[in-house]
């Protein structure tokens, strides 16, 4: 077997998103398809008004987390994808040298698609734990008939089982596209990317020049910690709008997914960044560097693409809650007018500064107990 099963309990990453997304697509699709049972039984201005707010807020609801989320588990089957080849080039070369074709080999990596079922099938069972609540929420103020929870198997086989097809299918075409360099490189550890440095990066101070490599070099990881951030300004801020817009159910949900999804990407991304400069970390610390300077040259590079995915957060944020009530519910009464709320994004912001400069001051720590003999044996 190429991949261990300890390789697969890695990437928790892919299991904590998946099962965020369906959790959240579960309930409100649930509700929604239970919901057009009862269509018929409206007979009041009052009520189909309310009925077609609730809708429209279950199919918004949906698109919007489910899309991000799937986005955002496609960014981490990728990342996870290309991390293993990268650090078994050596085993996967000799198995190219033995004879085995790229599919031969790509066709293992379908198990990737199991985090994936493990997340969407605990995800599923975990919305109909929750389902009562939600259904009682949605109808508190009794413009609309009782309606029960039913079991949709389209629902679950689009969720749980569809999720895992697509990723354990696409586990196999991005490997096989990843393996595509000769079985020589792969068993010499060589890369195919062609790194260009220019007469003014070789010029720079040593530590500017490690940072802007690091960069330039992890451009997957600069994409995890932007996108990381991006999640988290959104669905902070998205969730207080929330609390007036909707209910208070669906804005702990939200903030709860930010913030799940902030820690759990930007600790893969910043894991990943230290294990990849190990040994320039230890080095340095030979040479006299302190760990503040290791931690300055190999993560600082990445905190202006921090902030700006916080600034594209926000934006997004507001965009969409803009379009959701002047554009999705402009038939809709009472549905309070949305303006930008400053003293959230500023609230926002201080939780956001709080937490990644909290992960950037342990993984400083960490750096200090790096062990030049283990790493010099290895």
């Amino acid at each position: 077997m190429i991949i261990s099963i300890k390789d697969i309990f890695k990437m928790t990453g892919m299991f904590i998103v998946s099962f965020c997304a369906v959790i959240v697509c579960a309930m409100f699709l649930n509700y929604y398809l239970d919901l057009i049972t009862v269509e018929d039984l409206i007979t009041n201005d009052i009520s189909r008004t309310f009925y077609v707010a609730q809708c429209n807020t279950s199919k918004v609801v949906s698109i919007v987390s489910g899309g991000c989320l799937l986005l955002t588990t496609v960014v981490l089957l990728c990342f996870y994808i290309g991390h293993y080849i990268d650090t078994h080039q050596k085993q996967l070369g000799i198995l190219k040298a033995l004879g085995y074709g790229r599919f031969s080999v790509a066709k293992h990596f379908w198990v990737f698609g199991l985090p994936i079922f493990a997340g969407t099938a605990l995800g599923y069972l975990g919305a109909h734990g929750l389902m009562p609540k939600l259904y009682e929420l949605q109808n508190k103020d009794g413009y609309l008939p009782d309606v029960s929870i039913s079991f949709h198997l389209g629902l679950f086989l689009s969720l749980v089982l569809a999720p895992t097809i697509l990723f354990s299918l696409l586990a196999i075409v991005y490997s096989s596209f990843k393996l595509r360099v000769p079985a020589l490189w792969l068993m010499r550890e060589q890369s195919a990317q062609k790194v260009v440095t220019s007469r003014k990066d070789t010029d720079m101070p040593f530590l500017r020049e490690l940072q802007k490599s690091n960069v330039r070099q992890k451009k997957s990881l600069l994409f995890f910690i932007t996108f990381a951030v991006f999640c988290f300004a959104s669905m902070m801020q998205m969730s207080f709008s929330m609390d007036k817009l909707a209910s208070r159910m669906m804005a702990v949900m939200m903030i709860t997914i930010g913030i799940v999804l902030a820690v759990v990407t930007l600790f893969i991304a910043t894991t990943s960044v230290i294990k990849a400069n190990r040994k320039t970390i230890t080095m340095m610390k030979v040479f006299g560097y302190s760990a503040k300077e290791c931690a300055k040259a190999v993560l600082n590079g990445y905190r202006p693409w921090a902030y700006l995915g916080f600034a594209l957060g926000t934006l997004y944020q507001y965009a969409l809650l803009r379009i959701m009530v002047t554009i999705v519910f402009k038939d809709v009464e009472n549905i309070p007018d949305y303006q930008f709320d400053f003293p959230v994004m500023f609230l926002s912001l201080a939780a956001f500064l709080i937490l990644y400069e909290t992960i950037m001051f342990v993984y400083t720590k960490k750096m200090e107990k790096l062990s030049v003999k283990e790493i010099m044996m290895e």
